[in-house]
């Protein structure tokens, strides 16, 4: 079904034209009756119109950018870290000085052999129970890799080993963290918060305002990291505005 410009609140981006799904099963909570809307995936994107999608609270999934438009339900926020308000707490202090050996470095979004491994290892014992399992090299790269989106990986090593690797695109005002994976046996590492608190500082190297995380549920356990961060901003009634992740 067509939606009408007007309606999602997307003035500036008229020439538009957006999709909502059928109603089915909420990926986050215990609901059947979540609807999707998606920018039409014929239109060309590019990095401008994609950066105001994320400031009106969409996200993407491979070549795909979407938001939630369900009508029963609110629960899904668009969140991002403002980065002159972030101050990072003791436990993400102790988080850095634990993984400061690890070594940190851009690359380029690319299938990689040790990436899809890493990646399936991760899914098959950490998210068993969720949509994408079981992982395929066909899942993986439909997902994490488009060709408009400006992605880069951030990769983390232990040696020479690959520990984890954060997706993430580049935005006019900031980078949108779009998913982190890494060893599940290291459990004592925090390497999902470490991998934001290296994207907070990239913001930072390249003075970008915001670091966007995607969606924030309350009553979801998935989404809990994210309360670690005080600094966020939630996008409600079509502003930004501070988020208290105790209401």
């Amino acid at each position: 079904m067509t939606t009408d410009n007007s309606a999602s609140g997307l003035n500036p981006l008229a020439t538009l034209r957006f999709f909502a799904t059928p109603t089915h099963p909420c990926s986050y909570l215990n609901r059947d009756d979540a609807t999707t809307l998606f920018v039409d995936p014929k239109l060309p994107l590019n990095q401008d119109i994609y950066s105001l999608l994320n400031e009106k609270g969409f996200r993407r999934s491979g070549s795909y950018v979407y938001r939630p438009h369900c009508k029963q339900c609110s629960a899904c926020i668009p969140v991002r870290i403002s980065i002159a308000e972030y101050q990072p707490s003791k436990r993400h202090k102790r988080i850095i000085k634990r993984n400061a050996d690890l070594v940190c470095r851009l690359a380029p979004a690319h299938f990689s052999q040790t990436h899809y491994a890493l990646y399936a290892r991760y899914i098959s014992l950490r998210h068993s129970d969720g949509d994408m399992f079981p992982p395929t090299e066909d899942q993986y790269t439909s997902f994490i890799l488009s060709d408009w989106a400006g992605t880069q990986f951030l990769e983390f090593l232990d040696e020479d080993r690959l520990v984890a690797v954060a997706v993430m695109d580049q935005l006019n005002k900031g980078l949108s963290a779009i998913y982190t994976f890494f060893d599940p046996m290291a459990h004592s590492r925090s390497l999902g918060v470490y991998a934001i608190l290296k994207q907070i500082d990239l913001c930072k190297q390249r003075a970008l305002p915001h670091l966007y995380l995607g969606y924030w549920v309350k009553n979801c356990r998935k989404m809990s990291y994210k309360n670690e961060f005080q600094a966020l901003e939630a996008f409600r009634n079509h502003k930004w505005e501070p988020l208290d992740t105790s209401f």
